[in-house]
């Protein structure tokens, strides 16, 4: 335990610069977004208050809007405010409403009645009588509802990372595709932290009088506008702009193979893959790191920069399937290596185009695909047994997941329980390390750097052949998960670089080494 906790600490400590810069961007989202729902969502409980008749509508509203699933309500907010800060802020601000509204509406009818009317008596305008009595009075119930969208308002800026907000969800997301604990510990740890001091404080700032409070809140704005210059996007003197995804920032074969090998050097930002095409056909972005096989790349016309020093490694897909199952279902392993050879890149590179842009479903796609090729049969509705399988968060590990249920079912007499969005590698491999799937797709470049993660020196050996790197990761899964490596399906979905065509043109830039050399000249 001892050991964990200094490699932790480790980690921690060798990343602080970047640590401390993502913790403040959470500080900055948290409180900007929180200061603009007490500014709306205060008066919003004053009106609902002395207009009962509106409190329905209102409170009814708030509490949809927070219903919303917060990545949903994300993506929503990125057509209208592009990525970045805004539509994180936008959309914390809307979680944060409800309990400020209603903890204020709660508050003020609380208040004694034989006060009020005392205050009255007194000769107290309405205004007055709320400023010196219901609200002093109501404090306490108010703050306790900024506190809890306080707390609410950490937690879901993780997800802020998505689209490029920063903040500590880039550890953790990075963490979860890059299976490494500490990553993820590293922005968990912190952001919890944040959570129970936010709470304290808040706390104790209910225990003391209103004069003190003004004097705390006057202190509050300041360090929120201290914050929100942290928001404030730097002249970054003509150079382009990269997103790229949380894996993509911690991998050999991904951000920091490009500052080793290539010495490339970007203005980076984190993006989730689910935005950041739409993000570059949008010219938001410059470069984006991407799938060589992504249907977005025809969607939105992109091209892939040639990789001309080799460090993205070979990326073949295969099913990777526990052997007890294997033992168990008898059918299955002939039943998967239909697939094998089918589908090379440019018809991976067609199914994904029909789910990621013409919003086909993935079952329509595999459906279709299987029938084309020979494949499709009825299902059988067998009864000897259920193969669960699994499936990462993108489109074409959707696909692949229902052709091999079309595959199982029309041959076999299995039948098939589909896991599918479990999220990056890490879930995935746990799921099937710990018997909650029987296999799921995987890539060879992913076993290899992602799961085994030999030395430097065997990558290099390795990674220069699809043969080689497919049968080290097919041993070395076997000797150390029992985990086989079926056939591979036939087609590479590698890492890669991409730009928009047009730029791509006019900057005469084909391959990573021109991006480099342009960059150098600027």
């Amino acid at each position: 335990m001892n050991e964990q906790q200094q490699t932790l600490w480790g980690f921690m400590s060798e990343q602080s610069d970047k640590l401390l810069s993502q913790t403040l961007e959470h500080i900055g989202l948290t409180f900007i977004s929180l200061l603009i729902a007490v500014l709306i969502g205060l008066p919003l409980g004053i009106l609902i208050a002395r207009r009962q008749r509106l409190s329905g509508p209102v409170l009814g509203v708030a509490g949809i809007l927070q219903t919303i699933p917060s990545i949903a309500l994300l993506g929503f907010m990125i057509p209208v405010l592009g990525i970045g800060p805004k539509p994180a802020i936008a959309a914390l601000f809307i979680y944060a409403l409800l309990p400020i509204i209603r903890n204020t509406y709660t508050g003020i009818l609380g208040v004694d009645a034989a006060i009020a009317e005392a205050a009255t008596a007194m000769g107290m305008s309405k205004r007055q009588r709320l400023l010196k009595v219901e609200l002093p009075l109501a404090m306490p119930v108010i703050l306790a509802g900024i506190r809890t969208a306080t707390v609410i308002n950490v937690g879901v800026a993780t997800l802020a990372s998505y689209i490029a907000a920063g903040g500590l969800g880039e550890f953790i997301f990075g963490g979860i595709s890059l299976n490494n604990t500490n990553m993820i510990l590293a922005g968990a740890i912190p952001a919890a932290l944040l959570a129970i001091i936010f709470d304290f404080l808040l706390s104790r700032l209910q225990k003391i009088n209103l004069k003190k409070i003004k004097t705390a809140t006057a202190t509050s704005a300041l360090l929120l506008l201290f914050a929100s210059f942290y928001f404030i996007p730097s002249a970054y003197g003509g150079k382009l702009t990269a997103g790229f995804t949380p894996e993509f920032m911690g991998r050999q074969d991904g951000n920091l193979g490009l500052h080793s090998v290539y010495g490339l050097k970007l203005h980076t930002i984190v993006i989730s893959d689910a935005v950041m095409y739409k993000a570059a056909y949008q010219k938001a972005l410059d470069v984006i790191s991407g799938y060589s096989t992504d249907g977005r790349l025809k969607a939105f016309n992109l091209i892939v920069l040639k990789d001309d020093k080799n460090i993205f490694p070979p990326y073949y897909a295969a099913p990777i399937v526990r052997d007890d199952a294997l033992k168990h279902f008898h059918q299955l392993e002939k039943t998967l290596n239909l697939l094998s050879g089918h589908i090379n890149d440019s018809v991976m590179t067609e199914l994904n185009y029909r789910t990621d842009y013409l919003h086909q479903t993935p079952e329509r796609v595999a459906k279709d695909f299987l029938a084309a090729q020979g494949l499709y049969k009825p299902s059988r509705n067998g009864h000897s047994g259920t193969v669960r399988i699994g499936s990462k968060i993108f489109g074409e590990q959707y696909i692949l997941a229902n052709m091999y249920s079309m595959l199982i079912k029309g041959n076999t007499d299995y039948d098939v329980s589909v896991k599918s969005g479990l999220g990056g590698t890490l879930i995935c491999f746990n799921a099937i390390n710990n018997n909650q799937i029987d296999f799921y797709p995987e890539y060879t470049g992913t076993g290899l750097l992602a799961i085994l993660q030999p030395d430097a020196k065997t990558v290099t050996r390795l990674t220069t052949n699809k043969d080689s790197t497919y049968n080290f990761v097919k041993t070395e899964f076997e000797k150390r998960y029992h985990i086989s490596w079926l056939k591979p399906i036939g087609f590479n979905n590698s890492y890669a670089l991409m730009m928009r065509q047009k730029q791509s043109d006019d900057l005469r830039v084909k391959t990573i080494t021109e991006l480099k050399n342009y960059l150098d000249r600027k």
